[in-house]
């Protein structure tokens, strides 16, 4: 077979797309929020920070379940949120993305309440465009492909994002959704948080691919490579994804390259393997302050500014937690509801023992 007939192997370096460097400065010319917007999506990210590190206590005095943080990762996640239209546009979550959800319209204390094992924690109220937090990884992703393909049918404009990881994207799910995807040309974005670990494998230890961008063009689909970290680059990527889903132009994977600050979650331990030479290039890339330099810059984020903001995040995060506590614990019979719209006579004899048990112990 001759050289004309083989796929070459692309070695050039690829960078990825940034508007907004790690000093807060914006490239000339680059497009940027308005500073409404920007300070809108700052505080989003600074509530979700405060909620992570308020969860993570709660979860070491047993009070909440196992927790994943955004921490590190919120740009990524509230810049891709921020492209979207909550009232007709879905987001498909994996499990940290907390401020996509926010914006949907998902109150915080639901979010709270998942966390607390309460039933109604995993109840979505029926005007949010959201479909419930997944675990088990990739699973998500054929339920955001047929999403959007039904959109579609229904003559909807709406665009799907689904969020999932770099190691999620070793699933048969991920390539499979991929490829119905763009044969469908289905409204869907697939956001693809690349924060180099998959647990506790890194990156370079899932995939000899360049780039997990780079797999979009085998599946039709057009890849973007962001830099995760800068939340205007993130914003003008998804901006272009839901033009192209919503024009019928198809689906778009974006990776975002991101940092997990952090555990992969409360029952994780980095320090058993991510390294200081791991975190060295990371240092001095922290989403958050990336956005408040920029906006001190233009005038707009002051001591005075920055301390109102914290003191609403606090009190939100304050106020969903009251009212999760308040919430009556779930019954011993919750577990026999929504199983059958009419449920059977055997299923209601068994509610009705296993009520009785409860009671008498």
């Amino acid at each position: 077979m001759t050289d004309s007939y083989r796929f070459q192997p692309v070695s050039d370096a690829v960078e990825p797309f940034a508007l907004l460097d790690r000093h807060g400065s914006l490239a000339d010319g680059a497009p940027a929020m308005k500073d409404d917007a920007a300070l809108a999506a700052l505080e989003l990210m600074m509530l979700t920070r405060t909620f992570d590190e308020k969860a993570t206590s709660l979860q070491r005095q047993g009070r909440f379940g196992t927790f994943s943080s955004v921490r590190g990762q919120e740009a990524s996640v509230v810049g891709a949120a921020c492209a979207l239209d909550p009232g007709r546009d879905w987001v498909v979550p994996q499990y940290r993305e907390l401020p996509a959800l926010l914006r949907q319209g998902l109150p915080l204390e639901n979010f709270a309440l998942y966390f607390t094992g309460h039933p109604a924690g995993g109840a979505i109220p029926a005007d949010v465009n959201v479909l419930p937090i997944q675990i088990s990884l990739a699973a998500q992703l054929p339920h955001a492909v047929g999403l959007a393909w039904g959109l579609r049918h229904q003559g909807s404009d709406g665009v799907v994002t689904t969020f999932v990881g770099d190691g999620a994207s070793s699933e048969g799910d991920f390539h499979e959704s991929l490829n119905l995807a763009g044969l469908r040309k289905a409204p869907v974005i697939f956001f693809l948080q690349n924060n180099g670990w998959a647990i506790s494998t890194p990156r370079r230890a899932q995939s000899a691919a360049r780039t997990l961008a780079e797999r979009a063009p085998g599946y039709g689909v057009e890849g973007i490579l962001v830099d995760g970290n800068d939340l205007f680059a993130v914003h003008t990527a998804m901006q272009e994804a839901v033009r192209r889903a919503r024009a019928g132009e198809g689906p778009t994977l974006i990776e975002s390259l991101t940092w997990r600050a952090g555990a992969h979650n409360t029952a994780d331990d980095p320090s058993r393997y991510v390294t200081a030479e791991d975190e060295a290039p990371w240092d001095g890339t922290d989403p958050i302050e990336r956005v408040q330099t920029y906006l001190a810059g233009r005038g707009v984020w002051t001591d005075q500014v920055a301390a109102e903001t914290q003191q609403r995040c606090t009190a939100e995060v304050e106020r969903a937690l009251a009212v999760a506590r308040q919430t009556p614990t779930a019954g011993p019979d919750f577990l026999f509801e929504h199983v059958y719209a009419t449920p059977p006579a055997t299923l209601i004899d068994q509610r009705t023992q296993w009520v009785a048990t409860y009671e008498d112990n």
